[in-house]
């Protein structure tokens, strides 16, 4: 093990103190050897302090179950970029550069993520002055020479009511040589808004960053306070948590299912699964009363619970609603036409997957295996284990398998905790939180690992927050799943990783 790097196990916290702070040479080649050994990037993020900047890196092993922490204080503007050599990390240096201010020298294709000005005023990592106005879309594409080449753009306002998002395909006829994606236009300030909490509003705020992933996020920031106060919440918040995250799940793999077939034009599982995405949606509003799931968490456990009969209606619930799903992503294997515009279209190599830093269903359908219930377990996965779900084609068929064979363990997963759901109480109060700590905790949404790091001032409030989507790792992924690709093939390969615009640009 690399001796500059601190292990840190999911949902736990430690010093501020305990994490190595190394110069600036060893905390890259920290970087690059723990990649090299089958490690991943799950956060790398930078924090003014003291008029420089402070980089964290957290690693990941999933053969190990376990993370690592290291830091390193930039001084300076500069900073050397090691994208070339770990490609996952390009969008994430790119992040620090806008944030931070730092210009990361060697970069490949160095410019902003979003349409905000630098947080760090004066030190803009492109030069730009303080008041000098974004223009918002405007920025340099990458672009294939050729007199027969042409450009198409997509967005960032589209057709339907959806989130804004720029993609400009270089194509050949209709093959697509590159794919560039942009999105950063409708930036929150999210993270700001975190600063010196936690606030009463904060857990509101943490189920609005993917308004699809409510329960996932908020599960991570509910962890990352409990971690902080080392309180513990009683079996039967760990068992509601884990039914309703399988239940956010079910509910938007299935619509995803219905669009991946109304987007090759079957019709009929399209129908049946957007009506049947609407049960499942239905079953979180009988939990708590909204069909996302908001208002159900809290710090220490959740605020409803089930009695008796409440268990068996939404047993009765799932059993109708595996029956009827059964049903129709059945047609959707059984009828050729489907078959042959999935299999095949939008290929994404393991290998590429690897480089990129893919997670969710979008890497394991490259054969990776990949889940944080399994590698980093946390709540009820620690004592029930959900079977890991993968593909080995890497193409539009293999990530619509992963969603089906997930559905189903998630069904089994839901029917079993409410079998044998624990009696008592399902919250406990909250200690207080500790100071100059860091925590860190993951979960698995539906697209993937989420990851939520915390480091506290002295008083236990909210120094730095840092918050990473799984759609953060995978919008490259969509992009490679386009290079040769018939243009007309990216409604498809989109639904099929069906990204969030919002989780992004926080």
């Amino acid at each position: 093990m690399n001796d500059t790097l601190r292990l840190i196990y999911n949902g736990r916290a430690i010093a501020c103190a305990d994490i190595p702070c190394c110069d600036q040479d060893r905390f890259l080649q920290t970087i690059l050897e723990m990649t090299g050994r089958g490690w991943r990037v799950s956060s790398y993020c930078g924090f003014p302090a003291d008029g420089a900047i402070t980089l964290y890196c957290l690693l990941a092993s999933p053969a190990d179950g376990v993370l690592g922490i290291i830091q390193t204080i930039c001084n300076g503007t500069e900073f050397p970029s090691i994208a070339v050599q770990c490609p996952q990390l390009q969008l994430f240096e790119r992040e620090i550069a806008e944030q931070c201010g730092i210009r990361f020298v060697g970069h490949p294709w160095f410019k902003p993520v979003r349409f905000v000005h630098s947080a760090v005023r004066g030190h803009d990592a492109w030069g730009r002055a303080d008041d000098q106005p974004i223009q918002v879309g405007v920025m340099e594409y990458y672009r294939v020479e050729g007199e027969e080449i042409h450009e198409v753009a997509v967005g960032p306002v589209h057709a339907g009511v959806i989130e804004p998002g720029h993609f400009r395909f270089q194509c050949h006829g209709e093959q697509v040589f590159h794919l560039e994606i942009s999105l950063g236009y409708q930036h929150r300030g999210i993270e700001q808004l975190l600063l010196n909490g936690p606030h009463p509003q904060t857990l509101r705020q943490m189920e609005a960053i993917a308004g699809d992933t409510s329960i996932g996020h908020g599960l991570a920031y509910c962890m990352v306070l409990e971690s902080l106060s080392k309180s513990h919440p009683p079996a039967t918040a760990h068992a509601l948590r884990g039914i309703a995250l399988e239940l956010e799940r079910l509910a938007n793999h299935t619509g995803d299912l219905g669009a991946i077939a109304g987007d090759v034009g079957y019709l009929p599982t399209a129908s049946f699964c957007g009506r049947i995405r609407g049960d499942f949606l239905n079953m979180s509003a009988f939990i708590c009363g909204s069909r996302f799931g908001r208002g159900l968490l809290k710090p220490g456990g959740t605020v409803f619970g089930l009695d008796q009969a409440q268990r068996e209606e939404l047993q009765n619930r799932l059993a109708t609603a595996r029956l009827e799903l059964t049903s129709a992503i059945d047609l959707l294997w059984s009828t050729p036409s489907v078959m042959s515009r999935l299999e095949g279209t939008g290929v994404v190599s393991a290998e590429s997957a690897i480089e990129m830093g893919l997670v969710g269903p979008a890497a394991r359908a490259c054969g990776l295996k990949r889940d944080v219930r399994s590698d980093y377990p946390f709540g009820i996965y620690r004592m029930a284990q959900v079977p890991i779900a993968t593909a080995h084609h890497g193409d539009v068929c293999s990530r619509s398998s992963v969603r089906w064979e997930e559905c189903q363990k998630s069904l089994d997963f839901c029917v079993e905790q409410l079998r044998q759901l624990p009696k008592g109480t399902h919250a406990t109060e909250l200690k207080p939180l500790q100071g100059d700590q860091v925590a860190v905790a993951l979960t698995e949404g539906w697209r993937g690992e989420i990851c939520h790091l915390a480091i506290t001032d002295a008083a236990g409030r909210f120094k730095q927050y840092k918050v990473c989507d799984p759609s953060f790792h995978n919008w490259q992924g969509l992009a490679m799943a386009l290079r040769n690709e018939q243009i007309s093939d990216f409604p498809l390969c989109n639904k099929s990783f069906n990204l969030s615009y919002c989780g992004f640009d926080l």
